[in-house]
């Protein structure tokens, strides 16, 4: 047998193939929109890729299995659990097998048997894999998905939280319980392979290591030690993070069907800073890619700062407006890597890109560049004190409740956008989040909006209690 694991730390998405080496067969387990990892290890191991797994209808990134079905010819194995609103659709020209509790398919000498296991979703299921080329006659692992992960569950809330579907939490934490007491009766030995790691938020308290086993997990899994259903959907729901806006575009487009990423238009280059402007001005979705001293220091007035790092597809979700074009400001070399990060939650409006340097060192005579300042916690301590600044936290909610500044406002970073009327900016506003990174967005943002009132506080809300706090100012 063969078992290849895939990462992706942007999404915090792990995918798998797993290949028969006897027959030369393989299949990807919930598979990521950029298939090309895939083709690649493929070759390398001389499989053919023959099948796509699918554990659920993903809501937080764009599913790759049509893209292998596209390619390959692939045959989608896809649940038909969880009743009429939780079916694919769109599948009359791609091969396709639904299934239901108990179901086996074979792959060469691979067994898979479904495993319906709901509460993150309705329809989610879980594949049980056994290898009879090694004449095992009991399954070695089982393919989670957002069912269990390492040291955590997945999270019942994000039909309701995302999708507005009321009342799906509270069923969702129901239906969950019974599928943990079912885990919880598997052999302790059975590895698990779960569909994300820590940073997701798929869940709350995910582990950052890649596999377990059904033993741990019964042992050292917070959710595996209730024997009250109440209880246990309370904890459950409790503290949750709050949901990308994105993740209602996936769980339709995971269920319908997208373009093709062959089928995407070229993208326009852009040279000049009046271009930008020109852009600017028709109300187009512009995102300079630099670090944030850089985009501080100087950047063309309008432009939102998403650096490109690992959380590029995170703040993009929350920040992008999927039903409006998207330019990129950014150094050329790092674009492939920003398309595939973008496109895999279906940012697929992004009609054209610049390169920042270039553009910035060809300026006008007179060009309309902003910038703004960043401070400490001490040089605005006093003011705080006295009032005579406004301090937006836009961290997520679980950090406010620590613990947060006396007088602050809180909107978290993802919901500026659509709440700019809530913010009091007749005093100047200090941006301030836990560290200092996502004030930093959050800054641009806001002068994107027209508030230009407004600084970043380095070092967040940690330095505050450092310094600030500590000295009692």
């Amino acid at each position: 047998m063969l078992l290849r694991y895939f990462y992706d730390e942007k999404l915090a998405h792990a995918s798998y193939l797993v290949g028969c080496q006897a027959t030369g067969e393989a299949v990807i387990v919930d598979p990521m929109r950029n298939i090309l990892p895939y083709i690649a290890t493929a070759k390398a191991e001389n499989v053919k890729i023959v099948g796509a797994l699918e554990t659920h209808i993903h809501a937080d990134f764009v599913s790759g299995s049509r893209e292998l079905a596209n390619r390959f010819d692939a045959t989608l194995y896809i649940s038909d659990e969880g009743g009429e609103d939780w079916t694919y659709q769109n599948l009359d020209t791609i091969k396709h097998q639904l299934l239901k509790d108990g179901d086996v398919f074979k792959i060469g000498n691979l067994v898979f048997e479904t495993m319906h296991t709901p509460g993150h979703t309705p329809e989610s299921i879980s594949f049980l894999l056994t290898d009879r080329g090694g004449k095992a006659d009991k399954p070695m692992g089982i393919f989670s998905g957002d069912f269990v992960f390492v040291g955590d569950i997945g999270r019942p809330d994000l039909l309701e939280k995302a999708a507005g579907m009321t009342g799906t939490a509270e069923a969702g934490a129901k239906v969950m319980y019974h599928s943990v007491e079912r885990f919880k009766e598997l052999p302790d030995y059975l590895q698990v392979w779960p569909a994300h790691g820590a940073g997701s938020a798929c869940g709350k308290a995910l582990g950052a290591v890649p596999s377990s086993t059904v033993g741990y997990e019964k042992r050292f899994n917070w959710a595996m030690h209730y024997d009250n259903q109440q209880t246990f959907m309370d904890d459950l729901l409790n503290g949750q993070p709050e949901p990308p806006y994105y993740f209602a575009i996936m769980k339709h487009v995971n269920k319908v069907g997208i373009k093709l990423l062959k089928e995407l238009p070229s993208l326009k280059t852009i040279s000049s800073f009046k271009e930008v402007q020109a852009l600017i001005e028709q109300g187009v979705q512009v995102i300079d890619t630099r670090q944030a001293g850089s985009f501080a220091n100087a950047h063309i007035e309008g432009t939102i700062n998403i650096p490109f790092n690992k959380s590029i597809t995170n703040w993009a979700g929350w920040l992008v407006n999927y039903e409006q074009p998207l330019y990129l400001l950014t150094n050329p070399k790092h674009l492939d890597e920003i398309l595939i990060a973008l496109r895999s939650i279906g940012i697929d409006n992004v009609m054209g890109y610049g390169d920042i340097t270039n553009i910035l060192l060809n300026l006008p005579a007179q060009p309309s560049l902003e910038s703004y300042d960043s401070v400490t916690p001490l040089q605005i301590a006093e003011s705080v004190a006295n009032g005579d600044v406004h301090v937006l936290d836009v961290r997520n909610q679980s950090e406010w409740n620590q613990g947060h500044i006396e007088g602050a406002q809180h909107i978290m970073i993802g919901t500026l956008i659509k709440r700019m009327n809530e913010i009091i900016d007749d005093k100047q506003i200090i941006v301030q989040c836990q560290s200092g990174v996502r004030s930093a967005i959050a800054t641009s943002v806001l002068q994107a909006q027209g508030k230009k009132n407004c600084v970043n506080l380095l070092g967040g809300y940690n330095r505050w209690q450092k310094e600030a706090q500590t000295q009692n100012v």
